[in-house]
């Protein structure tokens, strides 16, 4: 009977034609960027919906050149990857400690912790940024304008989201598995990277893929704190085609289409981690 009714579900043409409408509509954007990014534009203000007449590359030839592609590829590919590293090491160690802790200080450390995940950054954005200049003119260490300055600040906004996701999990692992290990020899530090770690690979996965996204794509801290052409991030140099007075419609549409393309292939690459994930989440919580 079960079996009737979602096979009559999913053969519902009023079903999937709100489907296939709702994939239009989150899609027709990325068609406007994709195709647009090969007119020119006479082209594209003509009709900004058609077709391009012929396929060039020569505006994203433009785009990369002007963008300094190459150099701002590498400065987003080392800082997401050391942050997030960093992030899955530091926030995995930190539940792990919480979620085996009964006393109050560790609820109320971890209380805090998720608290923080409900501060919008646009509050503390200004406070934050003076402190970073305070470091560099007080303790020398130069915090704005460098990667490592922004990669520090990544992981401590990254950090809420990490322990909650971590913690939820940890607490659904039965602490037998440790106590077993730990009967048999097994250090501490070997007890948490040897069976505790392998175990949260689902939700690892699941804290990379959603902080590989933010990271990426985030525009709002870099450009507070990198100043310099030699450092920019991908965002950050995208947004040097929107000026103030002409924008450069086909190059800038050009330029999103290749900041989009590494975080796409990554996402679809793991997605299937990322559904895992929350669904081992949600049986085991």
């Amino acid at each position: 009977m079960n079996t009737k009714v979602k096979k009559s579900k999913a053969e519902n043409p009023l079903i999937n034609a709100l489907v296939i409408l709702a994939c239009c509509c989150y899609l027709f954007p990325i068609y406007l960027i994709l195709t647009n990014s090969f007119k020119s534009r006479a082209e594209m203000y003509e009709n900004m919906m058609a077709l391009p007449s012929k396929l060039s590359m020569k505006y994203y030839i433009r785009a990369l050149d002007k963008m300094n592609f190459m150099i701002s590829l590498r400065n987003s590919v080392i800082m997401t990857v050391f942050s997030i590293v960093m992030i899955v090491v530091l926030t995995s160690m930190t539940a792990w400690v919480l979620a085996r802790s009964a006393d109050r200080w560790s609820r109320f450390l971890f209380g805090v912790l998720v608290a923080t995940m409900l501060i919008p950054f646009q509050t503390i954005m200004m406070p934050l940024m003076q402190e970073m200049n305070w470091i560099g003119q007080n303790l020398h260490i130069q915090m704005t304008d460098t990667l490592p300055g922004l990669m520090f600040m990544y992981i401590g906004f990254g950090a809420g989201m990490g322990v909650f996701l971590y913690h939820g999990f940890i607490s659904s692992v039965p602490i037998s598995l440790e106590e077993a290990a730990t009967i048999d020899g097994c250090s501490t530090w070997g007890l948490f990277w040897k069976i505790v770690f392998p175990i949260l690979k689902p939700t690892t996965m699941t804290v990379i893929i959603l902080d590989v996204i933010w990271i990426w794509n985030d525009y709002l801290l870099p450009s507070l704190t990198l100043k310099s052409k030699m450092n920019r991030t991908i965002p950050i140099s995208t947004a040097k085609f929107f000026g103030q007075y002409t924008i450069s419609w086909n190059e800038a549409m050009a330029a999103l289409v290749v900041t989009i393309i590494p975080v796409a292939l990554f996402y679809l690459s793991c997605q299937k981690y990322i559904v895992k994930g929350v669904a081992a989440g949600a049986v085991k919580g």
